[in-house]
């Protein structure tokens, strides 16, 4: 195991910086949706379009992201994800210059199809880089530099603007976005550049040794679909409901003070700052001291009792940092999802982690919901009662759901 952490400590840095502009690319909508709610006069549901813009790709370019990796690698469908990131902030350029909802719907997409790009490539490079037991341990240090971005571009605009968040105007994006759009054509040049070596999960296509690679993983052996493995799809399902809930614990938490007439510039970090205590815990403790699975099943328990506390607390502006909660419970979730869900694919290991990919789609779902309910209810605070059933089925998976086999 040390051998694997010293051969592969470079790799993982790289990667880890790869997760940051992850974080920075979907924490963008946590920034520009109260400036279109204030500037464009939009509403809930309305602003929530661009977390459906953002997330709905996942299902369009699950499966060629998937391809685009099997016919160029690893590396080379990092650099692609990073010049599509830069080609999205031209468009949300144009988008302020214009004041158009649909060109940023359209950047919001574009910025999706990046991100699915990313994540598809990313993630099950960290999954299968090293023992499949430890997984969640290097995906939660991956995790650590993907939420201590989401509140970085709230903060970097209103650094370049010197402004406020809640003063910051549609005009005030341009500089800001040209700079971001610098970033993302280094970071391309940077994947292309990186010491990040091909793997290939035990018993996945491509094995040199046929025989060996079906010993690797006999379970895998004669199946020829991945609708075979329930373990899978039910996994898809619990990413699918988690990927809502987290993006609505991340995405909120500004929106829900400011609804409150709570002044300042720092709920978004509350979210943030429970999910990387739980990232801490998973990196320091996993497989040590906690499985993947028990990992998952505290984390969803903590998550189920922060929903409903903040859904239930008498005082709205403490309800704000229970969100706290919310977000730690769903730290370890991500981590630990991946691994049990593709444990055993052996030679579908590339088409389940497509799979996944598209269940992120889910970012794009829930937050609407979410956003519905408030809307109908008037109550922003009545609205995060929509977790709750999400995160009792991501509990059932973790006590039953990734166990079942057949």
């Amino acid at each position: 195991m040390a051998k694997t952490q010293k051969n592969y400590a470079l790799p993982l840095a790289f990667c880890g910086l790869f997760f940051f502009s992850i974080g920075f690319a979907l924490g963008i909508n946590s920034l520009l949706m109260p400036v279109l709610e204030k500037s464009m006069q939009l509403t809930s549901v309305q602003s929530n379009l661009l977390l459906a813009a953002t997330f709905t790709p996942f299902l369009l370019f699950g499966i060629p992201a998937t391809k685009c990796i099997e016919a160029i690698g690893y590396k080379k469908t990092m650099a692609v994800s990073f010049i599509l990131f830069a080609a999205s902030f031209g468009l949300f350029i144009q988008a302020a210059a214009s004041a158009s909802v649909v060109w940023f719907l359209i950047a919001s997409a574009v910025a999706g199809a990046a991100n699915c790009v990313l994540q598809a490539s990313v993630n099950p490079y960290i999954t299968i880089l090293g023992p499949l037991e430890s997984a969640a341990q290097r995906i939660s240090i991956m995790g650590i530099c993907n939420k201590l971005a989401w509140p970085f571009p709230a903060v970097f605009v209103a650094w370049v603007t010197a402004k406020s968040v809640a003063a910051i105007e549609l005009g005030d994006l341009f500089l800001p976005f040209q700079i971001i759009i610098g970033v993302f054509v280094v970071l391309a040049i940077l994947a292309m550049i990186a010491p990040l070596p091909e793997v290939k999960a035990a018993g996945e296509e491509g094995a040199d040794d046929a025989d060996a690679a079906a010993s690797a993983c006999p379970y895998a052996e004669g199946k020829t679909s991945i609708m075979q493995f329930p373990h899978l799809l039910l996994g898809a399902l619990a990413l699918f409901l988690y990927v809502g809930v987290e993006t609505i614990s991340l995405a909120t938490a500004t929106g829900y003070a400011a609804s409150l007439g709570l002044e300042g510039d720092f709920y978004g970090y509350i979210p943030s700052i429970g999910m990387v205590v739980g990232y801490i815990v998973g990196a320091t403790c996993i497989p040590r001291v906690l499985s993947q699975a028990t990992a998952m099943k505290i984390c969803a328990l903590i998550a189920v009792i922060g929903s409903v506390l903040v859904a239930v607390m008498p005082n709205p502006e403490i309800s704000v940092y229970c969100i706290f909660f919310m977000a730690l419970g769903c730290s370890l979730m991500w981590p630990a999802l991946w691994p049990l869900a593709m444990a055993d694919l052996g030679k579908f290991t590339k088409a389940g982690s497509s799979l996944l990919t598209m269940a992120i789609a889910g970012g794009a779902v829930m937050p609407l919901v979410r956003g519905f309910v408030q809307d109908l209810t008037g109550s922003y605070q009545t609205s995060y009662w929509v977790c709750l059933p999400c995160f009792l089925f991501i509990l059932y998976y973790g006590f039953v759901g990734y166990k079942i086999r057949k």
